[in-house]
């Protein structure tokens, strides 16, 4: 049995109190959290002192924002526990080093109501010993079919390109959205072609899924497009156009 402590009940460590709770190998000894959460039925597993958290853990998971880990983690009262972080930009040295450091980092985006399947997320795990490492990616192959060794550069890298599928991504959906209301237009009408572009790169490259005016220098669309945009719509559209030219171009070269 892994014995674990969730520090912090976010998104991230609402999740992952739920998918070790129904994981029959991992015990959660306790969980640290400013209020007592409804969802945790025993109340006495729950701590609102960080002072209180118990020393006998295999593993220590703060699930809080990047800016705090160190903060968080150096009140700790106790030295050489594994404790990790679940970030993916901050680096594996950003907790205090009293404590062992790791990485538990689930790449995914987390919604604290949006059920999540962890089987799969891939769960990147670094650490600065063997035996801690073997031990984090024993934890993330019980919940996930996916886990991977990565170091801080590494999950950095991982971690700026998710911005751009997912952050900035939903934020081309607000802006499509903010276009159709303006002519009273749902946006679920849009809702079948994005399931279908998510679903045609698990079978192309983006390079081979990529299709639209841009690529096919259709310029008279694109001067209508527009046209039908504000300023700031036509500063989005303009540069993504561009790098999909910039990018056809040095492919056909």
């Amino acid at each position: 049995m892994i014995t674990v402590v969730i520090i912090g009940f976010g998104n991230v460590g609402s999740h992952l109190y739920r998918v070790f709770e129904a994981t029959p190998d991992i015990e959660i000894l306790q969980v640290y959290a400013r209020s007592i959460p409804m969802e945790i039925i025993d109340a006495k597993k729950v701590t609102t002192n960080i002072k209180d958290i118990v020393d006998h853990a295999d593993v220590y998971i703060a699930a809080v924002p990047d800016d705090t880990i160190n903060a968080v983690t150096s009140q700790l009262d106790f030295t050489n526990k594994l404790v990790v972080h679940t970030s993916g930009s901050a680096s594996l040295k950003s907790g205090s080093d009293t404590n062992r450091r790791g990485v538990f980092y689930p790449l995914q985006t987390f919604s604290k109501n949006k059920e999540i399947n962890f089987k799969e997320i891939p769960i990147c795990v670094e650490a600065e010993n063997e035996e801690d490492l073997s031990l984090l990616i024993n934890i993330g192959r019980h919940i996930s079919e996916k886990v991977h060794v990565i170091n801080s550069i590494e999950r950095a890298k991982i971690h700026v390109a998710a911005v751009f599928v997912n952050n900035f991504v939903n934020e081309l959906y607000h802006i499509s959205e903010d276009i159709l209301k303006e002519q009273q237009l749902d946006f679920s009408l849009l809702t079948p072609l994005i399931k279908e572009t998510a679903q045609k790169i698990e079978q192309l490259t983006p390079a081979l899924a990529q299709t639209g005016p841009a690529k096919r220098g259709d310029k008279k669309t694109m001067l209508r497009h527009q046209g039908l945009l504000t300023q700031q719509q036509q500063e989005v559209y303009h540069l993504l156009t561009k790098s999909i030219q910039k990018r056809n171009i040095s492919q056909d070269e």
